[in-house]
């Protein structure tokens, strides 16, 4: 992360949290950083971003892929699902 970013959510994180939040994200972070050997996504180089873009964009104009509105409602209805499993197991 660069310095700037890091220094924005450090500072944003100072004024948002309660003095307990703050220990408990704190315990959570050492936490997480001792059991994580190596980052938890591939940082990619703005080449490979821009390489991604252009290929989605081909896509796109191909007519490949699933609509964002069949995404949202596939979404849905899993929340949808889960929710009404969740009910089922309350009672």
């Amino acid at each position: 992360m660069e310095t700037a970013a890091y220094n924005s959510l450090r500072d944003y994180l100072y004024q948002a949290l309660s003095p307990d939040e703050k220990l408990r994200m704190g315990e959570e972070l050492m936490f997480n950083a001792k059991m994580q050997k190596e980052p938890p996504f591939k940082r990619y180089t703005k080449e490979e971003l821009n390489a991604m873009l252009d290929e989605a964009e081909r896509d796109f104009a191909a007519g490949i892929g699933i609509p964002d509105e069949e995404i949202w409602r596939k979404y849905d209805e899993r929340i949808a699902r889960e929710e009404q499993y969740e009910l089922a197991e309350a009672v």
